[in-house]
């Protein structure tokens, strides 16, 4: 149903996701009793609550909204589906709605330029002959472009949401679909809706459920290219994989194509399959190398990526006297080192690339700091960058090294942790003499593309990190690629130096990495480093983790001790289950103060949070306290977090959308990441997440304590699971693309 209004004010408004909650005022009496706003007002209008994607804030026009009455938590609130602005189709009704500031660009006075020269034809122009603006005074051609860019945007996006209703989409959803396609959406999904199937989280099956509705044929081109782009998608995106060979291919689309097709003559043929791969190859969608098929994105960043490390590691490298700078360091500054530190020091300046490997308490921060000493020492004024994947492995670095660290992205210029294809902006080569990079088996291909192309001729690049930890999170193994490509220089680091420190903890993480079970238990909580407690279930784990961590929270602290679980939202024992369980004993509600609510999550003050997106306040996994919890002189709401003693950031309400409770998190969450004691369920329920990489680095985050709940045989079948190979030609690509490299070096100084 229908219902004519006009805006009142905003409630709530995302300006990332343009999702808005605001009042409408009308004069329509069929507005449910229950939602209209029980406070009188002087013009006696209703008020209602509507909730929707881009709805205008502005009374300079109105709104028919169309959409269903839902009851929740907040009352009764119009959910909008499809809102048509009405504009007074006068001069002042026309000069009301540009100079709303709903279109970027356009203020009072262009509003009055505007319709100055257009009349009440002004929004005509702007629809079918946008171009005609720059004969307004003031309208340059970059103002054009931005104000093209608002109005397209904010009309696609509302059509977007009605043409893609039937698939119930979220606005942040809408919007992901729009950064893709542009503003030619509409027009590309009505003309082929599987070209969804692009757009990451739009799996085929759902697509594909809502087409067969009409009347596509099963065998239809479309529906066969959605399928063959879906099934890489997914792979890539579910499975790290960059390609799958052909066979695998046409098998795994023929299942999505014909999966519940009763009748043979329905089904797809591989022959059908086949011509469509030929097609989307000759118009250049896929590639296909060596009997694999990859998107034409992953091809790119894989391929790039090894040219640009062959480059590197082709380059003679300058000569350096470092046995006399390293001495030097030691006797100056007592700082002892094994002979495999001490080679993994020369290996840095006798190559242009090397690599350091091995787990926890192995001395890899040794060897950074006698590198650094050993540089500065030869190059007083050259400058040294350090960098890891996540901010609280580059502030680590800085505590360990004393040198500035950066987070990777904040190192390259990029401004978000997955930029769309397409729009990954080459910036200025690193000026640097000497770059360090840790953590470096969490960096994906596609940010391996971002910095290697970063890197200038001569630049020494030392990149550290455990490759037996989780592989990436992106797609592809870059870290493991690169070191069993064989010839990038590598050492690999196996004694265990932190005997004081975790001693237990590092020998039986060597065991798991060794796929070795015969591990040292302890059952005392108080002093035992490597405690295992025994039980049943699932809901009981859950009730042990709940009790052991209010425990552990008593003697140490809540900031020292982490749960980790494998699994996010799945059972009792998930991450976010036991958020909520145990925020209710730790940090129940207290007086009248109410949650803080922000999308699905609901904060409290003191709430242990965690951020998860990268922004300018904070790195994705950054861990902090809510402190407080008030208003501005706007009256805005605004959240002080406390992410340590000397960084404490006020975040307003739209920045806590990406906040989430961290008492729990991911195992996957917590690379990069050290805490003094952690928690980990070991349950059956967990089975299929469990294996050698992720109980690993689990159990490599603590450094004083690990505390495992759950069945010993579970533990030990998780050990001797090993994480399935990712697809990926890396290092097959480093090592032809360096032969060719050298060939034209020996042509070069043969001629």
């Amino acid at each position: 149903m229908s219902y004519l209004g006009v805006y009142d004010r905003t409630i709530f408004y995302n300006p990332t996701s343009k999702y808005c909650v605001i009042s409408v005022k009308t004069s329509d009496q069929s507005i449910p009793q229950q939602a209209r706003s029980a406070y009188k007002h002087r013009d006696h209008l209703i008020r209602f609550v509507a909730v929707g994607y881009e709805l205008p804030r502005t009374d300079k026009v109105s709104m028919l909204l169309d959409g269903e009455w839902q009851d929740g938590k907040h009352g009764y609130q119009l959910q909008v589906a499809n809102c048509e602005e009405i504009v007074p189709q006068t001069k002042d009704g026309v000069q009301g709605y540009l100079s709303s500031r709903l279109i970027k660009g356009v203020g009072e006075k262009t509003a009055e330029l505007i319709v100055g020269r257009f009349g009440a034809d002004a929004l005509k122009v702007l629809e079918n002959e946008p171009e005609r603006l720059l004969e307004i005074r003031g309208i340059t051609p970059g103002k054009l472009e931005d104000i093209k860019t608002s109005y397209a945007e904010s009309r696609c996006l509302r059509d977007l949401m009605l043409l893609l209703s039937p698939f119930q989409i979220t606005p942040a959803t809408a919007t992901k679909i729009y950064d893709h396609f542009g503003a030619k959406s509409v027009d590309i999904l009505r003309s082929n809706p599987y070209k969804l199937c692009q757009v990451s989280g739009f799996g085929f099956k759902r697509v594909d459920a809502i087409v067969r509705k009409g009347d596509t044929p099963m065998n239809s081109p479309m529906r066969i290219h959605g399928a063959i782009y879906a099934a890489l998608d997914a792979q890539r995106s579910e499975n790290g994989h960059l390609y799958l060979g052909t066979d695998t291919l046409r098998k795994t689309v023929l299942q999505l194509l014909n999966n519940k097709l009763p009748l043979p003559d329905m089904r797809v043929t591989p022959g059908e399959i086949e011509n469509v791969l030929e097609d989307m190859i000759l118009q250049g969608e896929v590639v296909s190398s060596s009997g694999n098929i990859y998107q034409l994105p992953c091809f790119t960043r894989e391929d790039e990526t090894a040219r640009q490390i062959a480059r590197l590691i082709s380059e003679p490298p300058q000569y350096f006297d470092v046995v006399s700078a390293l001495e030097h360091i030691r006797s100056s500054m007592g700082m002892p080192l094994s002979q495999r530190q001490s080679e993994a020091v020369y290996m840095a300046f006798r190559h242009n690339l090397s690599i350091v490997t091995g787990p926890p308490g192995t001395g890899k921060t040794t060897i950074l700091r006698a590198i650094i000493k050993v540089f500065k020492h030869l190059f007083p004024e050259s400058k040294i960058m350090l960098a890891a994947p996540t901010g609280r492995a580059s502030r680590r670095m800085v505590e360990s090294t004393g040198v500035e660290a950066k987070t990777l992205h904040s190192l390259l210029g990029l401004v978000g942790e997955d930029m769309e294809y397409g729009k990954e902006h080459r910036k200025e080569p690193l000026d640097a003499g000497l770059i360090i990079i840790d953590e470096t088996s969490m960096v994906d291909m596609w940010l391996a593309r971002q910095f290697f192309c970063r890197v200038e001729p001569g630049t020494k690049v030392v990149l550290v990190g455990d490759v037996d930890q989780l592989q990436s999170v992106g797609a592809g193994d870059v870290f493991r690629e690169m070191i069993d490509c064989g010839i990038i220089p590598v050492t690999i680091l196996d004694e265990i130096f932190r005997q004081k420190e975790g001693s237990m903890i590092a020998r039986n993480a060597k065991r798991i990495n060794e796929d070795n079970t015969g591990l040292d238990f302890q059952y005392d909580m108080e002093n035992g480093e490597f405690v295992f407690v025994k039980v049943k279930n699932q809901e009981e784990a859950a009730d042990d983790i709940c009790h052991l961590f209010c425990e552990l929270v008593n003697r140490h602290g809540i900031e020292h001790v982490q749960i980790l679980s494998p699994f996010r939202s799945e059972g009792p024992a998930s991450s976010e289950q036991l958020n909520r369980t145990i925020r209710e004993i730790v940090n129940p509600i207290q007086g009248d103060m109410p949650d803080l609510k922000v999308g699905g999550n609901y904060f409290r003050l003191n709430d242990k949070v965690m951020q998860n997106k990268n922004n300018g306040k904070a790195s994705n996994g950054d861990i902090g306290f809510i402190r407080k919890i008030n208003r501005d002189e706007n009256n805005e709401l605004k959240i002080t977090i406390a992410f340590s003693e000397s960084r404490i950031v006020e975040y307003g309400l739209e920045e806590m959308q990406h906040m989430e409770l961290a008492y729990a998190t991911t195992i996957h969450k917590a690379m990069g990441s050290e805490y003094d004691i952690v928690i980990l369920p070991v349950i059956r329920n967990h089975m299929r997440m469990l294996q050698r990489n992720l109980v690993y680095t689990a159990v490599t985050r603590a450094r004083e304590k690990v505390v495992l709940v759950g069945q010993k045989w579970v533990l030990f079948q998780a050990i001797h699971k090993i994480a399935d190979k990712r697809n990926t030609m890396l290092g097959e690509r480093i090592c032809k693309y360096a032969k060719a490299f050298s060939k034209q070096q020996e042509l070069k100084n043969a001629s």
